[in-house]
């Protein structure tokens, strides 16, 4: 689709900017204390660490590593751990912020973090990204534990760099603390789904807002841009739930088919990295022209920041489901919401993710692992029972989605605040 040509002034947010933003907004419904919502615009905490490294050619390196604690009111922190060149300070006390609303939506007992070092876990060998996480680990150990502070797998990092993290963390407490991190191979505490689990409730977030603007799921049309972990997972569901899944996106670009795509034999990023475009029968086109497409619902799921003032009178999409965290600036918002375009914030809609972390913490502390079927049936309740909170707040206030979804979240977090107090 042709761009309008028009001049924008819609600079590129960072996190920390939307959650301060999307806070004052939810606050604005509620008869919150002004403490509370001063309180909650900063972290508890952010530690900055130094992590050295010895490359494999013998050399020292120093990399960055941060650990931002935003608020524990509700239980321990959880987050992300992330390895990726434009990690910040910044960002990660923003991402830290919209973990605690996500745990709050979704009524878990944690609080938000996030972290990670500025590093292109592309330009590390397997040894040196070993080395780099145990170290790491032990940079951090004064700060997290399975009743403090809780990573997770993110950008850059996966199952085995929370083994490592684990195993770090466990040798120097003298005995193994599988609940220190989330995201772990099932053979040493992890939980089966947990890697589906993002996508896996994109999808059911998906279905249920399809049934509530009454889209028969078998004749609406999905776009996803991104086919990693949460895209891939989210088409697969989807597809199999009936919905035709018409383009799809990587990092090289987009495949669109109006009749749908066999999402089955196209391969995960997990599978063969950068695919998408490679997939036979199918011109690409770029992955800007996807979220413009003509389809019902869109899913943006790869990075944040992708639907701005520069696009969002042209997205033709009546309702959009955030898969990746942060991808609508709040100017893009104002847009859709004028648009009545259906905006399911990133905080519901991905929030799998935390919620089988949460399940994993579970069985860890209870040296218990459930069955995947369980697992996938305690998500599939959570999910729901965190939309018909949200879905009630739209329809009793006339709020849009993610405005409905931070009332929610933040009269949690502030009822908690006043019941604990402030001390001294």
């Amino acid at each position: 689709m042709a761009s309008t040509g028009k001049q924008t002034t819609d600079e590129p947010e960072t996190a920390v900017e939307t959650a301060r933003r999307q806070l004052e907004r939810a606050a604005a419904h509620l008869d919150v204390d002004p403490g509370v919502i001063a309180r909650l615009k900063h972290p508890d905490q952010v530690h900055r660490v130094s992590v050295p490294l010895k490359r494999d050619d013998g050399d020292t390196e120093i990399f960055t590593g941060y650990r931002a604690q935003h608020d524990s009111v509700r239980g321990p922190f959880k987050g992300g751990m992330r390895y990726h060149p434009g990690v910040t300070e910044e960002e990660c006390i923003g991402l830290s912020m919209w973990m605690t609303w996500k745990c709050a939506v979704m009524d878990l007992p944690f609080g938000g973090a996030k972290g990670g070092i500025v590093v292109n876990p592309k330009e590390l060998s397997n040894e040196e990204k070993e080395r780099l996480t145990r170290r790491f680990a032990e940079e951090l150990r004064d700060f997290i534990g399975p009743m403090r502070d809780i990573p997770a797998p993110d950008m850059g990092t996966d199952a085995q760099a929370m083994a490592w993290f684990m195993d770090a963390y466990s040798m120097q407490e003298g005995e193994t603390q599988p609940g220190v991190v989330t995201g772990k191979p099932p053979v040493i505490g992890g939980s089966y789904g947990r890697e589906e689990s993002p996508g896996r409730s994109v999808a059911i977030i998906a279905r249920e807002a399809c049934e509530y603007y009454d889209y028969p799921l078998e004749d609406t049309t999905v776009a996803i841009q991104g086919f990693g972990s949460v895209g891939a997972n989210a088409a697969l569901s989807l597809h199999e739930w009936g919905a035709n899944v018409v383009a799809v996106s990587d990092v090289n670009g987009a495949i669109y088919d109006e009749d749908g795509l066999d999402i089955d034999r196209i391969p995960t990023h997990e599978e063969k990295p950068e695919a998408v475009t490679t997939f036979d029968g199918h011109e690409p086109i770029p992955n800007e022209e996807l979220l413009e497409l003509d389809v019902d619902v869109l899913i943006p799921a790869a990075i944040g920041n992708v639907l701005t003032e520069a696009n969002a009178r042209d997205v033709q999409a009546d309702i959009i489901v955030e898969g990746a965290n942060g991808p609508t600036t709040t100017t893009a918002d104002e847009i859709f919401e004028k648009r009545d375009i259906h905006v399911i914030p990133d905080i519901l809609a991905n929030a799998g993710g935390v919620t089988v972390s949460y399940f994993e913490w579970l069985q860890d502390i209870n040296r218990r692992q459930w069955s995947l079927e369980r697992v996938n049936e305690e998500l599939e309740s959570e999910m729901l029972n965190a939309w018909d909170s949200v879905r009630a707040e739209v329809e009793e206030r006339g709020v849009t989605w993610r405005d409905a979804a931070y009332i929610v979240g933040l009269s949690r977090i502030a009822d908690a605040h006043n019941a604990r107090g402030l001390w001294p």
